[in-house]
This record gives structure tokens, C-alpha cells and sequence, in this order.
């Protein structure tokens, strides 16, 4: 049987496991191997090679590899809980949401949230790495593995297998404990060396490397504001009764969908109101800075808050940062050569501020339009004059970055960080990542206002991610408040206008293996209309209709 690695073409035996030849070639790659292509399709390194085939290994250092890398680890984790703990103690686990470099699990009443106990779980997980314990992955008849999850008192996956289309469930399995993951495993828990556990509020944090330097566990980095408004978005999530995406669909099923939009949109528009009333109540504010993240609904929430602040007899201005954008021939590129549209450098800064200096002084100033179609700043006479009482609200990636508003008072500035933090899960062992969200909506939006193709919106996604990781998130602690602009219906509304773009990208782009996976997670979602969205949400921002402009 001929097999080419790296351009080398070499016989083996019929059968042999990826693994053993990921083994010969793993000084030649730049990290772990973690899984495999095989002419084209991602397999799992404990899988058998059966015929003749062309092989590209993955490692920790690529997308997919880190997350099966993350995927791992956190069965691992549950698996020690299942060994220490008990049964009912791991189905009560929830693997919540991550903040910075950790992933939060919440324990439930039924274990404390102790350091004794994260050491003992630890020291599990330590004993399942050295014996190298086997992931296996087994498929199950659908029916069969209802009862099966049904019996262990995970009703969760229950209620997600309700909506499969195949008849059959892959689920894996390790030294007589089972779970379901819609992803990838390595082969046993000899790969999974860098972690750390330690106890966090009511559960514990599981932190691991990040994809830069995936062999290098650095400490939890506290990051409270962040951790409170993830906690408080669960905590809605559990009070109206949806969690996971099972609970949903059970709401679509129903007919049920369009009293919980409009339940998520009113508490979207309580919080929005009591932001602006915090606002209102702050003296010497004239500027509202509100910053955040790609896709993040930044500019449907800066006009929802000057509503709001407009009812309490104060009048904003919005301004956009991104109508600021230098002209696309000027746009700093990033190390792959790409337009670099996240750093600091892509904003005329002194533009921005000489405006804002003038609106304060009194003067009429005529605002730019950013035309992303063309990649140019226009202007065509959209004149701004601010009355003695006025403040603008100023949304942007960089609005909480001092560098951005270096000649405005800091004390005359209001600071407010926005993300879409996802507040649903696959199911209580499946975290949805908030990229994955924030990857959607971007996909949608920017296809719809920019032309812009699926691969070409994933393939920038790496640059993105990174801008953000040195001119955002550093600064998200220092806002006064955070919003958090996900809602739990939105990737259900999302799904019928991203499936038809990324079946757009083939097999031969590098970026089929990312539109594959977003395929695979969309299709655990049933889809509900756009029509049923009211006009002024957030979610409008990228599925079009919105009544502001967006």
C-alpha cells in the first residue's frame, strides 16, 4: 500500500494506524500531531489506513488540532470527575463558557468547589495521561444511545439526538465512561500533557494553552468583569428553561419561538436601559465609548442606547470608528500580506480626534462615510453640530484603546464593552465558542453589504482573531460596564443564510475543512425565519431588515 507524506511516497502495511506514521514524520512538523487529512477528509490518527492515499498531518498549532486538542482535555477532566466524584456528580457538570486562557465548569451542588477537590480531580487526570487511556470512538444506533444517555442522566444529548437526521450517533468512549462530542478526539490521554485545574466560584476552571504556544500552560489570569456577565448570561439561560441547543429546538418545535424573541429582546432593552440611566446619572460625560470585537453588534447597540439616553433628555450623536477607516491603499498589512483592518493603524486617529475637538467646540463638521465596496472615505455632506447639552456615542474595536481618544478628557469619557458571549450550549458538555458566533454573523453581514465571500471571510478570520487578541480584550476590564449582544434564538435565525454560502466553498480551498465544521454545527439547529425578528435587533445587523443603518 503507497502512501505520500510531504511529498515523499513510502509502502506500508494494509491497516497500520495513522498514528504510527504521524509518529515517524513528527520531528519533521512544528508540533504535536494531533489528527490527519486523507485525501482530503480529516481523520483520527487511531483510524486504520486501508488503501493507497495521500496524508497532511494537523497539529496543536492548526485550528483544528488545537481544538481537538481542547475537546480532549475537557473529556479528560469529566472523566476524572466521573472517577472521583461519581456518575450523578459529572452529569451535573456544565462546561460553561471560557474566559481568557480557562474553561469554566460548574459543579452543581454535588461537588464542592474546593481546592482539595481540584487536586484530586488533577491527580486523576495525571493517572489517566501516564497510562495513555485510549479515547474510543463507537458508533451507536440512534435509539441506542438515547438510552444510553438517558441512563447516565445526561437528558441533555437526550433531547439534542431528538433532532439527528442520521440514524446513527458516534460517541466516544473511555475506560467504561461515555460521552458525545460534535468534534474530534486524539488518541488517548497520553497527548493531553499541559493543563491545569484549579477551583473557581462554584465549579472549576480548566486551563490550557492557547494555539500560539500550545506546550505552555500559563496561569489563570483573572478577568472579573468578563467572568460576571458570561455567569449572569448562563443564569438567564437555566431561568427561562434553554441551555442547550436541545431546549431550543424543543421551542422552535413547539411554535414557541416568537414569545422567547421577544422575552430576549425585552431583556436585551431592560439592560440597555439601565446602561443608559447609569450614564445619565455620571456628570461630565460627553463621550460614550463602546468597544468590542468583530461582528460584536456594536453599531445596532450604540443607536438602541441613544434611544434609550433620548428618553431620559439627553441627546446623542452616533459616530462610527470604522468611518474612519484609512483609504484601503493606505490599510497596514499583516504578516501573511493581508490587510490589516484590526490594528490601530487601519484608523486615520488624528482625523478622528481633530472631529471631535471641533464638534465640542461648537462647530458644524462634515462626517466621512467608509464605502467597504470601494474601500474609500467619502463624504457627502452629512453635516454634524453639537448643542451645549449633546454627547456622541462612539462605537468601535478601539474605543476603549486610550490611544484612539488621546486628546478628549479621560473623565469625560463612559465606557462600555460589547461581545456577543454566546449564551447557549450543544448540549451541558459542548460549549459553543463565541468566535464561532461572531464568525457567523460575520459571514452573513459581510457577504450581504460587501461582497464578500464565505472563504474569503474564514480565511481573514486568523487576522481578525489576532487584532483583537492586542487592541481589544486588554482593554475590556477597564469598562465601566459590559453588554452582551448574543441572543439565545440568533444562530437558529443565522443558519438558513450561512449554510448556502459555505456549501460555496469546495474541497480543494484551504478553508473547507472550517466551512465543514460550521456545516456540521449548524446542522444541530432547526431554523427559524428572519421575519419573526423585530426590526430593531441586534441580530438585524446581519441578517439585513434593520431599521437603523447598519
Amino acid at each position: 500500500m503507497k502512501i505520500e507524506v510531504l511529498g515523499q511516497v513510502r509502502e506500508y502495511p494494509q491497516g497500520i494506524p495513522y498514528e504510527k506514521i504521524a509518529d515517524e514524520y513528527q520531528e519533521q512538523y512544528g508540533g504535536l500531531i494531533a489528527l490527519v487529512s486523507v485525501n482530503g477528509k480529516i481523520r483520527e490518527l487511531f483510524k486504520h489506513a486501508n488503501r493507497d492515499c495521500r496524508l497532511d498531518f494537523f497539529t496543536l498549532k492548526d485550528v483544528v488540532g488545537y481544538k481537538t486538542y481542547v475537546r480532549s482535555a475537557t473529556m479528560l477532566c469529566l472523566k476524572a470527575i466521573y472517577d472521583t466524584m461519581g456518575r450523578e456528580a459529572v452529569a451535573a457538570c456544565r462546561v460553561e463558557f471560557a474566559v481568557g486562557n480557562g474553561s469554566y465548569i460548574s459543579s452543581g451542588s454535588r461537588i464542592p468547589a474546593t481546592e482539595e477537590n481540584a487536586a484530586r480531580i488533577k491527580a486523576r487526570m495525571e493517572e489517566l495521561q501516564a497510562m495513555a487511556m485510549p479515547f474510543h470512538k463507537k458508533s451507536f444506533p440512534l435509539d441506542e444511545a438515547i438510552d444510553l444517555f438517558q441512563e447516565q442522566g445526561m437528558t441533555d444529548k437526550t433531547e439534542l439526538f431528538r433532532y439527528r437526521r442520521s440514524s446513527f450517533v458516534n460517541i466516544y468512549e473511555m475506560d467504561g465512561y461515555y460521552d458525545y462530542y460534535y468534534g474530534y478526539m486524539l488518541p488517548n490521554a497520553g497527548y493531553v500533557k499541559w493543563y491545569d485545574l484549579i477551583a473557581y466560584e462554584d465549579g472549576f476552571m480548566l486551563v490550557l494553552p492557547d494555539q500560539k504556544n500550545p506546550t505552555v500552560v500559563k496561569p489563570f489570569t483573572e478577568k472579573r468583569k468578563l467572568f460576571e456577565t458570561l455567569q449572569a448570561s448562563a443564569k438567564w439561560g437555566h431561568e427561562i428553561g434553554i441551555e442547550t441547543v436541545g431546549e431550543l429546538n424543543d421551542q422552535i418545535y413547539s411554535g414557541s419561538i416568537s414569545d422567547l424573541i421577544l422575552v430576549q429582546e425585552a431583556e436585551q432593552e431592560r439592560k440597555i436601559g439601565e446602561i443608559a440611566k447609569q450614564i445619565a446619572s455620571s456628570r461630565g460625560v460627553k463621550f460614550v465609548m463602546i468597544a468590542g470585537p468583530s461582528s460584536s453588534g456594536k453599531t445596532s447597540f450604540s443607536h438602541r442606547l441613544s434611544i434609550q439616553l433620548r428618553t431620559l433628555g439627553i441627546f446623542p450623536h452616533p459616530i462610527a470608528l470604522d468611518d474612519y477607516f484609512v483609504n484601503r491603499e493606505k490599510t497596514p498589512r499583516d504578516e501573511n500580506g493581508d490587510f490589516n483592518f484590526e490594528c490601530l493603524e487601519a484608523i486615520d486617529v488624528k482625523q478622528f480626534n481633530d472631529d471631535m475637538i471641533r464638534l465640542l467646540g461648537g462647530e458644524k463638521v462634515e462626517m466621512p462615510r467608509f464605502n467597504f465596496k470601494v474601500g474609500r472615505r467619502e463624504y457627502h455632506g452629512d453635516y454634524m453640530q453639537l448643542g451645549k447639552e449633546d454627547i456622541l456615542v462612539i462605537e468601535g474595536i478601539h474605543g476603549l484603546n486610550p490611544r484612539m481618544s488621546y486628546a478628549l478628557p479621560e473623565e469625560s469619557k463612559f465606557k462600555i464593552y460589547i461581545s456577543a458571549l454566546t449564551n447557549i450550549n450543544v448540549d451541558a458538555h459542548n460549549r459553543i465558542p463565541t468566535t464561532d458566533g461572531r464568525l457567523l454573523r460575520r459571514m452573513v453581514r459581510d457577504a450581504r453589504t460587501r461582497g464578500t465571500s464565505a472563504q474569503r471571510t474564514i480565511q481573514m478570520w486568523p487576522s481578525v482573531r489576532r487584532g483583537e487578541e492586542e487592541n481589544i480584550f486588554p482593554f475590556q476590564e477597564e469598562a465601566n460596564v459590559m453588554f452582551n449582544s448574543a441572543t439565545i434564538y440568533e444562530l437558529a435565525a443565522l443558519k438558513q443564510y450561512a449554510e448556502p454560502l459555505l456549501f460555496h466553498i469546495g474541497k480543494d480551498q484551504p478553508e473547507y475543512y472550517e466551512a465543514k465544521r460550521l456545516l456540521k454545527f449548524l446542522g444541530y439547529f432547526l431554523g427559524i425565519s428572519s421575519e419573526e425578528l423585530p426590526k430593531n435587533s441586534i441580530c438585524r445587523e446581519f441578517v439585513g431588515g434593520s431599521c437603523f443603518r447598519v
